[in-house]
């Protein structure tokens, strides 16, 4: 389904391979701007080198298997110890709730379904598990989604791995889970899966799903562009 001409934007803003530190900063930043409507609704794509993030859940004691081999945060979303790295798609929907959208749990809902709606071309039936938010398939984890919230603007997001060296997991019990859980598309897929591919079936699910209008745009486009006074996005 194409946005309708009357739905509100959001723009996709893939930013390639960036630090955390830096893609985190960045979305507190896009938050404050979002929540003054000085910018529309932005999902942002990033690959992470390695890394290991810490939600509001952890028991950092419990949660680490071996210690050194990536760096880790402390953040604020839900959840509990999670992977990033190379192979992983990550998405950061930075967007404003409207009225009768003020639902955490449907928006994490609406997020694993756009996930399960883009895996299905590969052939894969992507799943649900009560009580571990994220995406399943044949028993395996294919993706973690953790949000946070200020202001009615969500930021974090979801990890899936496309073709993520799944023995970084191997570093922490991923979600509270055994590592062993953890697999990728191209793996349960069995072939090689374009990263593009991935990430045009997202949007246009997000489309979809979350009723906005698809645009596509560089960071610079987004942080430049001139809103008319009065008007949101």
């Amino acid at each position: 389904m194409t946005g309708h001409a009357s739905n509100p934007r959001f723009c996709v803003v893939d930013l390639g391979t960036r630090d955390y530190q830096e893609v985190w900063t960045l979305q507190k930043r896009l938050v404050e701007l979002r929540a003054d409507d000085q910018i529309p609704d932005v999902l942002l794509y990033v690959e992470h080198p390695h890394v290991i993030t810490l939600g509001r859940k952890s028991k950092a004691e419990q949660e680490f298997v071996v210690r050194g081999r990536a760096p880790v945060y402390e953040i604020e979303r839900g959840g509990e110890a999670t992977y990033h790295g190379p192979g992983q798609l990550v998405g950061y929907p930075i967007f404003k709730l409207q009225e009768g959208e003020h639902d955490l749990h449907r928006f994490l809902r609406n997020q694993e379904e756009a996930l399960i709606r883009a895996i299905a071309p590969y052939g894969l039936v992507g799943d649900r598990n009560p009580g571990y938010t994220g995406v399943w398939c044949q028993d395996k984890k294919l993706a973690s989604i953790g949000v946070a919230v200020r202001r009615w603007v969500t930021y974090h997001g979801f990890g899936l791995n496309v073709s993520t060296d799944l023995s970084y997991f191997g570093l922490i019990n991923p979600c509270g889970l055994s590592a062993e859980i953890m697999s990728s598309v191209e793996v349960l897929a069995g072939r090689p899966v374009p990263m593009s591919e991935i990430k045009d079936a997202i949007a246009a699910e997000f489309e979809s799903i979350f009723a906005r209008r698809l645009e596509r745009a560089t960071l610079e486009d987004v942080l430049n562009e001139p809103i008319p006074e009065g008007q949101a996005p």
